[in-house]
This record gives structure tokens, C-alpha cells and sequence, in this order.
């Protein structure tokens, strides 16, 4: 079974009502990213950090996968599929995708300020202050923010390697180490782009651009797929 390892970004949350920082000048909800995205954001306060997740994990509950996510699942019928997202929610497991990376952390999960291997599952959108692990110390969201090593990245850049197609879903190709993630491909990987804000990219062989949403695009490349390889 072929292998396809998919990165997806952003652009294919928002298609489900996810608001994403990149779209407003840096502002994330009204909010400067680095107030609620970085160590020094969580150092100043605390609780505007816990507040601003709290408010985006409500935001998630009520968020369903849309048709991108949808045509994403559809291909683990015929294909071997990993998905690499650079999204926190969980509409990817939502629609039912079986074999998620999140290299960005994950909405709807806490984890110990004190030991960043001690991670929990959360079951409510709430994380407040107070809320402690079980060595005493303050929970924070399991998010990876600015300044923050990425530590799914290996896994990633793994993956990747062993790729036989890579797709990109819905990212601007902006955010790094995450964009550098198509030049880990064997040489002469095809690779395909969906993304109805194309970001820029040089042309190369075996490189397909896609200008439209995820849930078209995708299938219209599931159906290239299926005829070059089933």
C-alpha cells in the first residue's frame, strides 16, 4: 500500500470557523500573539494564557471536521495515510483520520509546567489556575509556543522520508521547522498542494498546485492517485 504523508495547516481549520492568528496582522482573537503563545506571554500572566486556551477549546467543542477533513479520511481506504498537522484542534481525529501527528500540541491537553513528559487528557475546556499535576506544580496548555522546541519534529521528518506522495493542505508554507518539512522527501516524491491561497513556491518537477479548498482538491488528487497507483 502506497504511502501519503499529508501536512496541513491552518487553512483547513478555518473552513470549520477555527480563527487563526496568521489571518489578522499578528493578532490571534485580538490578542498579540506573543501574549498568549510564548513562555514569556505564560511567565507575565499566567491567567490570560489559561483564559485565552480556555475560550479556544470551547471554540473547538463546537467546531465539526469539514469536507477537507472529511476527503482526508476517505483516502485511508485505499492508501497508507499520515497526517502531519500544524493544527491544535482535533477535527482530524474528529472526521475520523486514524494516524495524526500534531507538531504543534494539542487543544485538549494539559501538561506539568515541571515535566513536560507528564501530559493529560483533558475532558472539559477549562484549565484553570490552580489546576496541578501530579507532582504539585501548575498545569499549562500541552501547546508548543514561539521560542518552543518542536518536539514531534523528528517523527515528522521521519515520516516524511519514507513518503511515496506528500500532500500539503491548506498552510501558507510560512511557519518553520514545520514548511521545511516537503524537502525531507526522496528525491522524485510527487507532491501535490491544495490550497485555495496558494503560497508561494518555486516550481519543480513532480510539484501540482490545487487553487481551491481542501475538501475539492483533496478528492480531485485522491482520484489522481487512485489512477496512478490502484
Amino acid at each position: 500500500m502506497k504511502k501519503i504523508v499529508v501536512l496541513t495547516g491552518a487553512g483547513i481549520s478555518a473552513e470549520s470557523g477555527i480563527q487563526t492568528f496568521r489571518d489578522a496582522d499578528g493578532l490571534w482573537e485580538g490578542h498579540d500573539v506573543m501574549e498568549v503563545a510564548s513562555p514569556q506571554g505564560w511567565n507575565a500572566d499566567p491567567e490570560l494564557v489559561l483564559d485565552f486556551y480556555n475560550q479556544r477549546r470551547k471554540q473547538a467543542l463546537s467546531a465539526e471536521p469539514n469536507k477537507g477533513h472529511q476527503a482526508l479520511v476517505e483516502l485511508e481506504k485505499d492508501f497508507d495515510v499520515t497526517i502531519v498537522t500544524q493544527n491544535v484542534d482535533n477535527l482530524h481525529e474528529k472526521a475520523g483520520s486514524t494516524n495524526v501527528i500534531h507538531l504543534h500540541g494539542e487543544l485538549f491537553k494539559s501538561r506539568s509546567t515541571v515535566d513536560e513528559s507528564v501530559v493529560y487528557e483533558m475532558d472539559s475546556w477549562e484549565l484553570n489556575l490552580g489546576d496541578l499535576c501530579e507532582q504539585g506544580a501548575q498545569l499549562r496548555p500541552h501547546i508548543v509556543w514561539f521560542g518552543e522546541m518542536v518536539p514531534m519534529m523528528d517523527l515528522a521528518i521521519e515520516v516524511t522520508r519514507s513518503a511515496d506522495v506528500f500532500l500539503i493542505v491548506g498552510t501558507s508554507l510560512a511557519v518553520y521547522p514545520a514548511a521545511g518539512l516537503m524537502h525531507h522527501t526522496k528525491p522524485n516524491t510527487p507532491k501535490y498542494i491544495v490550497d485555495p491561497n496558494m503560497p508561494e513556491v518555486l516550481p519543480e518537477p513532480n510539484l501540482f498546485l490545487f487553487e481551491e479548498k481542501g475538501g475539492s482538491g483533496v478528492a480531485k488528487v485522491a482520484s489522481i492517485l487512485k489512477e496512478k497507483f490502484l
